[in-house]
């Protein structure tokens, strides 16, 4: 079948996050839950397999700003323009409503409709980086509809760019994969060390909050804490980690069937983000395999897990040393968070997020 979908991703595959995983998860494979021409960009090294369905483009350069960023967006422009066919395509997905890819792919394909799908990073370079914002603005308004996971996000982008109709606007919550719903990894059940054992799982770029967590571990009784991460990130973290005399295990960078069982060795993951997040999508990944979510109530995770999850507030060692004390030491919490996640996590299937999509592509072609 011809995939009538054309997408791009501009970061190197083998990125990580949350949006990787979810563009991975909706458009390749072998057999794509969206069929698509999907590509990002082609790593430093050849990786040793590809998923199908993905395609690699080498273009270098990317950036964020002035006259190489407009380089760099002419250069993406062009080997799209080479390797897709305009006929074959129905609609343009736009992956973020900022970075390269977006303006590239409308260039490529402009008479296409087209369909922005808003993550967390476009809102926070926006706010941070002026021609960002400008390629969000102009995203927004050319875009056909746009698509946001939480209401949070529709919230905070229309804040940024306020002429945006809304009527344009559409809510399409992300999901996880089904199989991790229908048939998740066994869970054993809990040992009885008195200690709880707490997972962070991510990026420990700045606004994930890993320092707020991490500096209120020395007054933390009875918690041990494990990080999976990527190595160089984590490699950072040692100035930090010797200053507060703080012992964690570190797991490596884990693959995220690796991640999905390290999930049954804990007993709560924590998500200490000190702003918004699209929808936490390991977190919710970690409730569809039974462990508890301690999180930020920041918008888009306050949206996603609200009661389902243990809201605290790690910028308060206090108040984190009190709640997680409680997650320890409360007869029947963990258990009630267990089941509460696990609900929460069944509202969210991938399949869903797929056949919204499409509906949303049929409207428009």
């Amino acid at each position: 079948m011809t995939p009538p979908v054309a997408t791009v991703l501009d970061l190197p595959f083998g990125s990580s996050g949350g949006s990787v995983e979810l563009f991975l998860d909706l458009y390749t494979g072998e057999n794509p839950l969206i069929p698509a021409r999907a590509f990002m960009l082609a790593p430093r090294t050849e990786p040793a397999r590809l998923p199908p369905g993905l395609e690699l483009t080498a273009v270098a350069g990317k950036c964020l700003s002035g006259l190489p960023f407009t380089v760099y967006v002419n250069a993406l422009r062009r080997s799209l323009t080479q390797r897709i066919d305009p006929s074959t395509v129905d609609v343009l997905h736009l992956q973020h409503l900022t970075f390269g890819g977006t303006p590239a792919l409308i260039r490529a394909l402009p008479t296409h409709p087209r369909i922005a799908l808003v993550h967390g990073t476009d809102l926070l370079f926006a706010e941070a980086h002026r021609d960002q914002l400008q390629v969000l603005r102009d995203t927004s308004r050319s875009a056909d509809a746009i698509v946001v996971p939480t209401g949070a996000m529709a919230d905070r982008l229309l804040q940024l760019t306020p002429t945006t109709v809304r009527r344009k606007i559409t809510k399409i919550p992300w999901g996880i994969p089904d199989h991790l719903l229908t048939a998740p990894p066994p869970r054993p059940a809990r040992h009885r060390s008195g200690h709880l054992r707490l997972l962070y799982a991510g990026r420990l770029t700045a606004e994930k909050g890993i320092e707020s967590l991490l500096r209120a571990m020395p007054v933390t009784d009875g918690v041990e804490l494990s990080i999976a991460a990527p190595r160089h990130q984590f490699h950072g973290l040692t100035p930090l980690l010797r200053l507060l005399k703080v012992h964690v295990r570190y797991l490596g960078w884990l693959t995220r069937p690796q991640l999905w069982k390290a999930f049954a060795d804990h007993d709560a993951l924590a998500m200490p983000s000190t702003t918004l997040e699209a929808m936490g999508l390991v977190a919710l990944e970690a409730q569809a395999c039974g462990l508890p979510v301690v999180y930020q109530p920041v918008p888009g995770l306050n949206d996603t897990f609200a009661a389902t999850g243990l809201a605290t507030d790690f910028t308060n060692p206090a108040v984190l040393v009190q709640d997680l004390n409680g997650l320890r030491t409360t007869p029947g919490l963990l258990p009630a968070l267990q089941a509460a996640g696990r609900a929460n996590a069944a509202r969210y299937p991938l399949s869903g997020t797929a056949a919204a999509l499409s509906d949303l592509g049929e409207q428009l072609a």
